[in-house]
């Protein structure tokens, strides 16, 4: 997959044009605009029928997220929750796929039985999706009272040991899995303090060899490692907030001679684009299923449901937004800090080669986000560099990124560098960094179109497959460790060089090329009696 000169280019570049840009995911007004519908739902099967032959197996696009000891097979022992249904027959399949059911019945789905351990895909999709509507601790709460249900049947007069044994250890495979994938849901105190009842209750039944015992103290380690690791990261971003927007002087927002530009750092767009991957896996890398699953619950504050988006635990996904415009601006702060044309016309050709190898490689969140800044107005007006710049490659680049069609370019070409992915011989091949807010925007207009709950009540499951089906693909993603060899000096140089706010841009660009029409005219005017009378 690459650009082509000869591709179909736009028509040429309109100043002012730009694409869109990225806010904060919790106030995302711009996710109100129209997309087409993604394509229907592969939903996982779920066959009644022979336990070993027809249990439901995990789809290939999970397999990754639930490891290589949980691919969706059978374990002996694992059969089905009767006939497909649960025991107040409130679930509903179609052509054997789940697709509604009441709250209560996809909960008492989720727990196993003695002949029964529910579908990975299905737990995944479920704890995902719960959230919506219960938070974890209550589920948790209600999952353990489910297992105390069965416990005290299992426990009657008559029955064997070995039954109970075997429930427990799934009740303690259900639990793994559930740390594993959702470790935050256990950083509040009443999750873990259900999960620690839970657990308790099980190693009653597992006293004599203590294997029970032993699997859980390995889960409630592992779990535990994964908050601290967590708690530390999130403590180190805090640290390295965005860095701060310099205003620039009052009337001279050139830099002087001897300030370094990102040319003096490096000058080979491919080493630029290879570190912008570097920067986007690390960043990427710390959004979880949970976190993305926030937008849902953001959209949901104005409804009557039970749980509530987490303000606090969309910081992540805010970093990676503020990340996408901390480089658009450094794009723009680049160029209009140039003081004459012919370097001015240089910067410019060199990021559109950095956008094109961006491109290249498949990171198209920093492609997009370089595109972005060279439509920013202050950069867009420069007419007179822009006419001495070679457009063909950029023309190119905006044909991928031509918002039409839903941006029907960009999503072949995306489609293109999954598939290439799913092949690939190489870890660079494997790369995949979508345009973070068009994924956030899928992600909220499936949520628009349908509704949480069907007529008579049930949960649409089958809306929530495919939303979990998407943040999967994307978790994958995220999973790729860079192959590029990191440059700390330029990594450093991206993440802290001064950025201009947009009115010393617009300062800068006036003083590179005056106004040229009365608008120009009059916001220069006005930006110049705005900062003298603020000085």
């Amino acid at each position: 997959m690459f650009l082509e000169p000869q591709a179909r280019p736009l028509s040429r570049r309109r100043p002012g044009r730009c694409c869109p840009a990225l806010v904060p995911t919790a106030a995302a007004s711009w996710l109100e605009s129209s997309l087409q519908p993604p394509p229907g739902p592969r939903l996982p099967p779920r066959p009644t029928g022979n336990t070993e032959e027809t249990m439901p197996q995990t789809s290939v696009v999970f397999s990754s997220i639930l490891g290589p000891s949980h691919s969706g097979q059978v374990q002996p022992g694992m059969g089905e929750r009767g006939s497909g249904a649960s025991s107040s027959g409130e679930l509903v399949f179609q052509e054997g796929r789940l697709i509604s059911g009441s709250l209560e019945a996809l909960m008492e789905h989720l727990v196993p039985t003695v002949d029964y351990y529910p579908d990975r895909t299905y737990i995944f999709t479920f704890l995902l999706s719960s959230r919506v509507f219960i938070p974890p601790h209550d589920l948790l709460a209600r999952v353990g009272q489910i297992c105390l249900e069965q416990r005290q049947q299992l426990e009657t007069p008559g029955s064997e040991k070995a039954k109970l044994k075997s429930f427990s250890a799934k009740i303690v495979q259900l639990l793994k899995e559930w740390t594993e994938a959702f470790p935050y849901d256990f950083q509040d105190e009443k999750a873990m303090a259900e999960l620690k009842a839970i657990t308790h209750r099980v190693t009653l039944c597992d006293e004599e060899n203590g294997t029970v015992k032993k699997a859980i103290a390995q889960m409630t380690q592992s779990l535990l490692l994964s908050l601290a690791a967590r708690s530390q990261l999130q403590e180190l971003r805090e640290k390295l907030r965005s860095p701060a927007m310099d205003k620039g002087s009052v009337l001279k927002a050139k830099p002087p001679a001897t300030q370094k530009d990102i040319l003096g750092v490096c000058c080979d767009p491919l080493v630029l684009a290879q570190q912008l991957t570097h920067i986007e896996l690390e960043r990427v890398s710390s959004i979880h299923p949970e976190d993305l699953m926030q937008i849902v619950s953001h959209m949901d504050s104005r409804d009557k449901h039970r749980c509530r988006g987490d303000l606090t635990k969309t910081y992540s996904l805010e970093a990676y937004d503020n990340w996408f415009n901390c480089l658009s601006m450094l794009v723009a702060t680049e160029v209009c800090r140039v003081v004459k044309k012919k370097h001015r016309t240089r910067m410019l050709e060199f990021f559109i080669d950095v956008a094109r190898e961006c491109f290249n490689i498949g990171n198209f969140n920093s492609m997009m986000a370089i595109i972005s800044g060279m439509n920013l107005s202050p950069v867009a007006r420069l007419k007179k560099t822009w006419s001495k710049v070679k457009t063909a490659k950029f023309d190119v680049l905006e044909h991928h990124m031509d918002p039409s069609s839903n941006f029907c370019n960009y999503r072949t070409a995306l489609q293109g560098a999954t598939q290439r992915s799913q092949m690939a011989n190489s870890s660079r091949e494997k790369i995949v960094i979508p345009v973070f807010n068009l994924f956030v925007k899928d992600i909220y207009f499936l949520h628009k179109i349908h509704t949480n709950h069907l007529p008579n009540g049930h949960v649409n499951f089958k809306k929530f497959w495919e939303i979990s089906r998407q943040i999967h693909e994307f978790m994958t993603w995220t999973q790729v460790e860079c192959p590029f060899e990191k440059d700390k000096k330029i990594q450093n140089y991206l993440l802290t060089a001064p950025i201009y706010s947009e009115e010393a841009l617009f300062i800068a660009s006036f003083e590179s090329e005056g106004p040229e029409n009365h608008m120009e005219k009059d916001s220069w005017k006005t930006l110049r009696t705005t900062l003298l009378n603020r000085a």
